[in-house]
């Protein structure tokens, strides 16, 4: 394999991450905006959430914290991504995936928020789907 298979590779790679990052971000926010019940379905049941510092993990704890959260309307005004290396991550195709925008949660003022997802890609014998294992989740301060 020479280096222009690996550069190919990666751009194949690259692609893969951006396209489903801007799926993955679409579903998301639509999710929890409309559907915050379906929200648990985009995490592995593994999954760990760190919403400002606090940790969260288990489906159980993740469905009574998404509950708890009153109506939100988000908006995301900057995406990237890219994929993590195979090597770190024994084979698994991974792509971490960073937002920042606002949000407004109902009764609470609107806020900038930046959120970090790891995304695991697990193959069905119907189809693929990305799935959630770590978000890091913060609100955004102005600091004078």
């Amino acid at each position: 394999m020479g280096p222009s298979d690996i550069s190919k590779d990666f751009r194949t790679d690259v692609d893969l991450a951006c396209r489903a990052a801007e799926e993955f971000v679409t579903l998301y926010y639509e999710t929890i905006d409309k559907r915050r019940r379906q929200l648990i379905k985009l995490y592995m049941d593994t999954a760990t959430l760190v919403w400002n510092g606090n940790p969260i993990s288990g489906q159980n704890d993740l469905i009574e914290f998404f509950e708890m959260l009153p109506s939100s309307e988000f908006h995301v005004n900057m995406l990237d991504c890219h994929p993590v290396h195979d090597q770190a991550t024994q084979g698994q195709k991974t792509v971490l995936v960073v937002t920042h925008g606002s949000v407004k949660f109902e009764g609470n003022k609107q806020q900038y928020f930046n959120q970090q997802f790891l995304l695991t890609l697990h193959v069905m014998p119907a189809n693929s789907v990305w799935k959630i294992v770590s978000d890091c989740f913060r609100f955004q301060e102005l600091v004078s």
